[in-house]
Order: C-alpha cells, then sequence, then structure tokens
C-alpha cells in the first residue's frame, strides 16, 4: 500500500513514516500543500495524510483540488484542529477521515488499513 504524508511537522512525519513502513506501507513524504497536491495528482496513491496548517496553504485547499481533479482514493485530515466546524468543514471539502493528532500508532495502522478498502 502506497501512502502520500504532507506533513511540516518533521518529527511528527518521521514518526508517522516509521510506523507505517513497519506496518509495511511504503510511504513518500512532503511538506508541502503545493508538492503534494502535484504528487497526488500524478501518482496512484492509496491513501493520503494530510495536515491542514502548511506553510504553503491550507490542507483543505489540497482536498479540494484533487476532488476537483477527480481523484478518488482515500484522504484523511491527520491534524490537531479539534474544533468541529474544522471537523465539518474537512469532510465537506471531501476528506474520507478526520484524525486529531496526537494519534496513537494503532489508530494510525487501522486507519491505513480500513483505507484498503
Amino acid at each position: 500500500m502506497r501512502v502520500l504524508l504532507i506533513e511540516d511537522d518533521r518529527m511528527l512525519a518521521r514518526l508517522v513514516e516509521r510506523t507505517l513502513s513497519e506496518a509495511g506501507y511504503a510511504v513518500d513524504h512532503t511538506a508541502s500543500a503545493e508538492d503534494g497536491r502535484q504528487r497526488a495528482s500524478a501518482t496512484d496513491y492509496d491513501v493520503v495524510l494530510l495536515d491542514l496548517g502548511l506553510p504553503d496553504r491550507n490542507g483543505l485547499e489540497v482536498v479540494r483540488a484533487l476532488r476537483r481533479e477527480g481523484r478518488t482514493m482515500p484522504i484523511v485530515i491527520l491534524t490537531g484542529r479539534d474544533d468541529e466546524d474544522d471537523i465539518v468543514r474537512g469532510l465537506d471539502a471531501g476528506a474520507d477521515d478526520y484524525l486529531l493528532k496526537p494519534v496513537t500508532n494503532e489508530i494510525l495502522k487501522a486507519r491505513g488499513a480500513s483505507a484498503r478498502g
């Protein structure tokens, strides 16, 4: 299973990459919303894990852009924004799931497994 992680927090990105790699996932990482959008548009990822607070733009813009392009891979928002309105906006934008940081390794792996179908 191939995962695209779009996360600007280097420490968290390393932890997520290690957790998923140890569980057998191939993980590509970028810290940029634009680079992530381009990669997700050009590659058939099984799932995209996406932070909302990225340095070059809001992650919701990435979700919307990918859905407008017809990309159907599962998109899971991984963020510290726990306000109900943020969660609703994320799901309404086209995300398939919304996970709050910090997320445990077991939940992360389980969400990845559920994305397989």
